[in-house]
């Protein structure tokens, strides 16, 4: 007789075969569904930021270190500036994933014009402002006022000014300004020196004026903002500048602000500020926008010199059009699952759950056919020997041949039938096979089989 381990094991078997088959399509559109969709981001990504002194390059190294702690290597690729992030953006071969963009950066004057081949861009929302720092020096500029107050950009025409190394954002911002002015860029000394060089020469009297597009967080703006000697152009047409370009907002530095103690400024200052945005393309991961608009939220949530808190980052249109990940951020903030989940797993679930309840919708009916198929299977073990039965039992009929050869057939089949496991919840079919066999044999020794017998 078999053991009970036997008839265990026979229908773990039978159980796996008979499941297998759904088993493994599950498997494989759930294999299907992880390529397709693809939930988990890359572990390196590189990132595009700025001049070495600038506040992008400051705030890219607050970006890597919050990704880092979810596993996420974010490399620092230095740049020119935002109008270089942008030609690295759209160039498929840049390697670049994700970059500061400046507003009004691009490189043509009207909006209109400017050059959108390349690979569709997406923005992450707003992050700080960027005021138009307009540092000169106090002796050069009684060259062209009676006072050493400017106030209008016509008065530095005659001024030596450093608008940014090309590529950057200020440079072009800059060229914007002037031509609102009706400025020719080609009537005056204009240089085109990296912030720091510009800043030593400015410093050493070899520029008049240079013109920085940064937040308060860059060191060097927060040093010229202190330095005897320097002033700080303020844009008294600062409201009628931000009516004409949309990229441009007016803002106001209150008085103190830089410092109290040496009430630096002395009065508010009107400014005009573009504002800085993180901007991707179409390829960036979605798990990633939601950990690059968190960590926005840790880094730039606070409040600034120009803004409460609460104010950024935030999804307000520009002119990149916001992701859709991000949208979902600043409708609804972080996902439920990973307020309570580790990333990986809250992740995972959230971009695979819709596929997942379409494929329980698909395998449910098909799981159906599991315990029929599992049935017929141990059926078939004990079915299966009455053939060989029957075919005796037909022998026995005929009349050449005698019930004592064929006796030694029913002996070796009863001896197979022994060696049959199947679980107990089955065994009522093999102990009837049983019974049929003691009943040929019966038949065969001349004996006819009770109703009893026949019955079992």
């Amino acid at each position: 007789m078999p053991r009970p381990s036997q008839m265990s094991m026979v229908a773990l078997r039978e159980l796996v075969i008979s499941a297998g088959p759904f088993v493994l399509l599950t498997l494989v559109l759930l294999w299907l569904a992880y390529l397709i969709l693809d939930p988990n981001p890359p572990a390196k990504i590189v990132m595009a930021t700025g001049s070495e002194q600038g506040a992008y390059a400051e705030f890219g190294k607050r970006y890597a270190t919050e990704l880092a702690r979810y596993g996420i290597e974010v490399e620092l690729r230095t740049t020119a500036g935002a109008a270089e992030n942008r030609r690295l953006l759209r160039d498929v071969n840049s390697g670049v994933d994700i970059a500061f963009v400046q507003s009004g950066a691009g490189d043509a004057i009207y909006a209109v014009d400017e050059d959108k081949s390349g690979r569709p861009l997406f923005s992450l929302g707003n992050l700080f402002r960027e005021p138009v720092w307009l540092f000169y020096r106090a002796d050069a500029a009684q060259r062209t006022v009676s006072d050493d107050t400017l106030d209008r950009l016509q008065q530095v025409v005659p001024l030596s000014l450093n608008i940014g190394a090309p590529g950057s954002g200020a440079a072009n911002l800059i060229d914007k300004l002037l031509n609102a002015n009706k400025i020719d860029p080609a009537q005056m000394k204009l240089q085109r020196l990296p912030p720091t060089p510009a800043v030593v020469a400015l410093l050493g009297g070899e520029v008049d004026a240079l013109a920085f597009v940064s937040s308060p967080e860059s060191a060097l703006v927060r040093m010229l903002l202190q330095t005897p000697g320097v002033r700080l152009f303020e844009f008294p047409q600062a409201d009628a500048y931000a009516r004409r370009f949309e990229f441009l907002t007016s803002v106001t530095m209150p008085r103190g602000t830089v410092d109290l103690a040496q009430d630096v400024p002395p009065n508010d200052v009107k400014l005009v500020a573009a504002t800085a945005s993180m901007v991707t393309t179409d390829r960036f991961h979605p798990a990633l926008v939601q950990l690059f608009v968190q960590a926005a939220q840790r880094i730039h949530g606070e409040s600034s010199w120009f803004g409460p808190a609460g104010e950024f980052p935030n999804g307000v249109a520009s002119e990149f059009p916001l992701a859709k990940e991000a949208a979902r951020f600043y409708r609804d903030g972080p996902p439920l699952l990973q307020r309570y989940l580790p990333f990986w797993v809250a992740n995972l679930i959230d971009r695979m759950w819709v596929v997942l309840a379409s494929i329980i919708v698909i395998l449910i009916p098909l799981s159906r056919i599991v315990p029929p198929l599992y049935a017929f299977r141990i059926r078939s073990r004990v079915f299966r020997w009455y053939r060989q039965l029957r075919e005796i039992e037909e022998a026995a009929a005929q009349t050449d041949v005698k019930p004592a050869e064929l006796l030694p057939k029913l002996d070796e089949l009863e001896h197979r039938v022994e060696q049959v496991s199947v679980p107990l919840s089955y065994a009522e079919e093999l102990y009837a096979l049983r019974g049929h066999i003691d009943m040929v044999r019966k038949k065969l020794k001349g004996g006819a089989p009770n109703a009893e017998e026949f019955s079992a």
